[in-house]
């Protein structure tokens, strides 16, 4: 039994979206970790929801290249805690967040040109160095021009 992943205010996937099951972990838990299964393996075919926009799709297939498996799912695990509902907790949150990075439109850069007054600060701070490396030079260089 899953719950729907609220996203932000607009967006919930639905519960059917998101599979996880519960692996044995690795890590602490003693004897504790070789008879509970409390590592979580979340998975989200983010292809096929209709709960997400095309274009965040796309940046999400770039933000999660390297968390998809072979079948294009976003595959998330967890395992910080010795609890599973905690685990699947956690995962369910890093697929928020992922998701909500994936939202975010990105600004377009506009195109600048460099200002008058920067273009002048750039050459006179050249001509400073020129001139400083110009003084390191030996003297029979100099003599020799």
């Amino acid at each position: 039994m899953s719950v729907p992943l609220v996203i932000n205010s607009k967006i919930t996937l639905p519960s059917s979206d998101v599979e996880w099951v519960a692996v044995r972990a690795s890590g602490p838990g003693g004897q504790n970790v070789n008879k509970v299964a409390s590592k979580i393996e979340l998975s989200f075919d983010f292809e096929s929801t209709v709960a997400l926009p095309d274009a965040a799709k796309k940046r999400l297939r770039t933000l999660a290249r390297n968390l998809l498996d072979s079948e294009g799912r976003v595959c998330i695990t967890s395992q910080k805690t010795r609890d599973q509902t905690q685990n699947l907790a956690d995962a369910r949150s890093k697929l928020r967040t992922i998701i909500q990075q994936a939202l975010v439109v990105p600004k377009m850069r506009k195109p600048t040109k460099p200002t008058l007054g920067s273009k002048r600060r750039r050459i006179a701070a050249k001509k400073i160095v020129g001139e400083k490396k110009a003084g390191r030079r030996a003297v029979d260089a100099l003599q020799s021009e």
